[in-house]
């Protein structure tokens, strides 16, 4: 039987819900039962075996639904595996370097048994909402900077891990 995961993700305009649906993609072909889902819609993580939570950055923070998630549901989320990932960096440098965890995403893996953080490019194109999102792309500061081979790259070698853990349970 297939470990069933869940890819909760955090976004205002979608691009960090296209990482997670990548992530959840790439675990199905592993042969996981892997679902990408709104971290707000999710009410119940315990009939997941495992969990990925991803936040779009904003103004060095985690999506406000990432926060509440990983806060409503630690109990739970410190019963199974767990990986974090972020995205916003609206530069090449995602692609660069390890970027660290934000100051409220490094609590909250204290917390938790968070196994790997990793930070990817973000996405922030013309029809962006929020008021800061519209200016900085109005400014030329936009731009979709998401690597998904690096993405898929990542997904796969989680996908790896618990299939190698329920291989030798």
């Amino acid at each position: 039987m297939p470990a069933n995961v869940l890819v909760a993700y955090g976004t205002t305009n979608g691009s960090t819900a296209q990482i997670a649906e990548a992530v959840a993609e790439v675990m199905s072909k592993a042969g996981l039962a892997a679902e990408a889902l709104p971290a707000r819609s999710v009410d119940d993580v315990t009939r997941y075996d495992a969990v990925v939570v991803g936040g779009g950055l904003y103004a060095g923070r985690w999506h406000r639904d990432a926060r509440r998630f990983v806060r409503r549901n630690r109990r739970a989320l410190a019963d199974r595996p767990l990986w974090f990932f972020s995205s916003g960096p609206l530069d090449a440098s995602a692609s660069e370097k390890d970027i660290p965890p934000v100051p409220g995403v490094r609590r909250a893996m204290g917390r938790l048994d968070v196994r790997e953080h990793v930070t990817f490019g973000g996405c922030l194109q013309e029809g962006a909402k929020g008021r800061i999102a519209k200016m900085i792309v109005r400014n030329g500061k936009g731009g979709d900077y998401r690597d998904f081979p690096a993405i898929e790259t990542w997904a796969a070698r989680v996908a790896g891990e618990l299939i190698e853990e329920r291989e030798s349970h």
